[in-house]
This record gives C-alpha cells, sequence and structure tokens, in this order.
C-alpha cells in the first residue's frame, strides 16, 4: 500500500534542529519518572532493591543535557533522507524512506543517546548516587569506552522500534489526511504518535530489557560484553517469558505518552518556524 506524503519536500537543517530538539527535552522531562521506574522494573537487582519510588528523578540531569542534541541529530538526518526518498517522485517507496531515514536517524542519535542513557540508568538504579560521581567512577573503571556500553543494543532496539513506529506514524497520518480531505493539525499528529509509539514499544519491550540488563551489568561480567542475544537467554533462563516482558506497561505508557508529545511537539514547531 502506498503511503503519500503530506509535508513539503524542502529541508530545512534548522527547522529539523528546532523542532527536534524543542520535542525531545519536552518529553525527557516531563516523562522522567515514568522511566525511572521503567529502569528499575527491568533492572536485575529488581524493582525495591533499585530504589523503588525513592529519587524518582534520579540522572534528570545527564537526560536533560542529552535530550536536544540527540533529538536534533536524530530528526536532522530523518527529514534529509526522507527528502531524497521524496524528491524521487515515487509514492510507492515512500515506506522504504520512512524505514530508511528511522534507521540512519537511530544509529546517528545514539552517538549522543547512549553515553547519556549509561549514566541516567545507572543514576536511576542507584538513585544514591549523582550523575557527575557515576560519570567519573564510569570514566575511572571503565574509560571512553564505558560510555558506549550497550551502543549495539541500544541501536538493536532503536531500529526494529522506528521501523514500526515512524512508517505507523506516516501511515496513520496520511489515513486521516485522506478521510478529513486536508492535512492533520499537530495535535492529530500526536495522537497518531500515541498510536504509533504505543504499538512499537511493546513489541519490542525484549529488546529494552536486554539494553537495560546490558547497560546495568557489572563491569567485566558476561551481560557487559554487550551481546543482545546472550543478553535475552539469561533473561528467559532467569526469569522465564514474564522477565523479557519486565517495564512493558510503563514503557508503553511513556512512549505512547511521549510520542503523543514528541511528535506532535516536532509538527508543531515545523509549523511554527517554516
Amino acid at each position: 500500500m502506498t503511503i503519500l506524503m503530506r509535508e513539503s519536500t524542502e529541508f530545512s537543517m534548522a527547522v529539523s534542529l528546532l523542532a527536534g530538539g524543542a520535542a525531545g527535552t519536552s518529553v525527557d522531562i516531563l516523562l522522567f519518572p515514568l522511566d525511572t521506574i521503567r529502569t528499575r522494573l527491568q533492572s536485575q537487582k529488581g524493582f525495591l532493591a533499585s530504589g523503588g519510588f525513592r529519587g524518582i528523578y534520579s540522572g534528570l540531569l545527564s537526560a536533560t543535557l542529552g535530550s536536544a542534541p540527540t533529538a536534533s541529530l536524530f530528526f536532522l538526518t530523518y527529514d534529509f533522507v526522507k527528502q531524497k526518498f521524496q524528491s524521487n517522485k515515487d509514492s510507492s517507496l515512500a515506506p522504504v524512506g520512512h524505514m530508511t531515514a528511522a534507521s540512519l536517524g537511530e544509529v546517528a542519535a545514539c552517538l549522543i543517546r547512549v553515553p547519556v542513557e549509561v549514566i541516567k540508568q545507572r543514576s536511576q538504579a542507584s538513585p544514591h548516587l549523582s550523575s557527575g560521581a557515576i560519570f567519573k567512577d564510569t570514566l575511572k573503571s571503565e574509560g571512553f569506552p564505558g560510555f558506549y556500553r550497550g551502543y549495539l543494543s541500544t541501536v538493536s532496539r532503536e531500529i526494529p522500534f522506528s521501523l514500526i513506529q515512524f512508517p505507523l506514524w506516516e501511515y496513520f497520518k496520511f489515513c486521516w489526511t485522506q478521510s478529513q480531505n486536508k492535512d492533520v493539525d499537530p495535535w492529530q499528529s500526536s495522537i497518531c504518535g500515541a498510536f504509533a509509539g504505543g504499538i512499537a514499544a511493546a513489541i519490542t519491550t525484549p529488546l529494552d530489557v536486554a539494553k537495560t540488563r546490558i547497560m546495568l551489568a557489572k563491569h567485566g561480567s558476561s551481560l557487559a560484553t554487550g551481546q543482545i542475544m546472550f543478553a535475552l537467554k539469561v533473561i528467559y533462563k532467569e526469569n522465564g517469558i514474564s522477565g523479557l516482558f519486565a517495564g512493558m506497561v510503563p514503557r508503553v505508557l511513556w512512549i505512547s505518552i511521549g510520542g503523543a508529545m514528541f511528535l506532535g511537539i516536532y509538527d508543531k514547531v515545523k509549523v511554527l518556524a517554516s
């Protein structure tokens, strides 16, 4: 099924950077408590041992500092690649364009996202330590590569997630545009983003659990090697199917709300900045 594109084929680096940065920062700050709960549910130590509901904003500083550049880099890549496919004028290539753009956007964004995630998740799982202390400890014990532990597992999670989320988001917008015979408004785009994000979040939860375990694993342990299939096997052996889907409810809730805000704010800022 072909998906027609409603956006202009013009690519603006400044608009992509501004819209992506505004969307990413807003979502990460407002929904941080849900993200903390999700991380602690997925931690090998368990929810209560990782802090329970205490220190729910642990790691917020690192997340806030990384939000804007991560989202900006993603949308800069996403919009650029998507525009290249749009210029082809072959609407049958639109789904391929969305998937390619989303995949390359995630590979680029993870260069910033992974170090931020490492510090943020360790802060969330150890609320008695500050982000600064965790940064120094990681640098001292693991060196610079320590900040990229879990890079491959994060990319392995984000690419499948984006391959589902962004084509669905574009498709839902296309269907809504067709039904009302006019382009969707930003608030309608946000609803499409919520459904697309929630579906993608539920399907990719096992990959998210594996990524969390790898990032939180003790330095030098088998899990710390970053092999996602090994991590999945360990989680299944220890906790079964329920372990693979640990934290799915807050993850789906977090990403559904986040998807609505993230993609809605992104579209709104693009409209205002254009």
